[in-house]
């Protein structure tokens, strides 16, 4: 199939929004830690937002090392989904809908995820980019960076394998 290249910037944009939103929609843990994603073309930026229910020690204080993980692994796993999707989204021949669970692809599952913890996380809004190493049939391994203020100011970072969806 064509790519129609007189398609309105709008419509493309429009339909790259609500499939990266239908995506997210369908997680409710990523809704409750309040993950959210920024879309520029193709690439992806997961931000947590900081909220006091995300922090582990409050002596410190520093964001708990589960919620560290988890958003790691869904900035992987969402990575990992969106680039899998991006042909057929940009095609036309997906419609996600939130609403509409069996128009939502199915997600990977995670075989494995180690997680480096660099520094503590401080009480303040993540960021995290996953790029994945290699996407096969079956098989994918991604690989996340996270920071808080400065970019090459890691505090922490992951690297996971997962098992992809088989079409039914």
């Amino acid at each position: 199939m064509m790519v129609d290249r007189n398609e309105p910037l709008a419509a493309i944009k429009s339909r790259r929004n609500s499939t990266l939103n239908a995506l997210v929609a369908s997680v409710p843990y990523i809704r409750w830690l309040g993950i959210q994603f920024d879309r520029r073309g193709d690439e992806l930026t997961a931000i947590l937002p900081f909220d006091e229910k995300l922090i582990g020690n409050p002596m410190l204080p520093a964001i708990h090392g589960g919620v560290t993980a988890a958003f790691l692994e869904v900035a992987a796993i969402v990575e990992l989904t969106w680039s899998a999707i991006w042909e057929d989204m940009e095609h036309g021949r997906i419609a996600p809908d939130a609403a509409v669970p069996e128009s939502l692809p199915r997600l990977p599952k995670t075989i494995d995820f180690t997680v480096d913890y660099l520094r503590s996380g401080l009480p303040r809004d993540a960021y995290a980019r996953a790029r994945v190493v290699r996407s096969g049939r079956r098989y994918a391994s991604v690989q996340v960076e996270a920071w808080q203020d400065q970019r090459t100011r890691l505090f922490a970072q992951a690297t996971g394998h997962f098992l992809m969806p088989q079409n039914a």
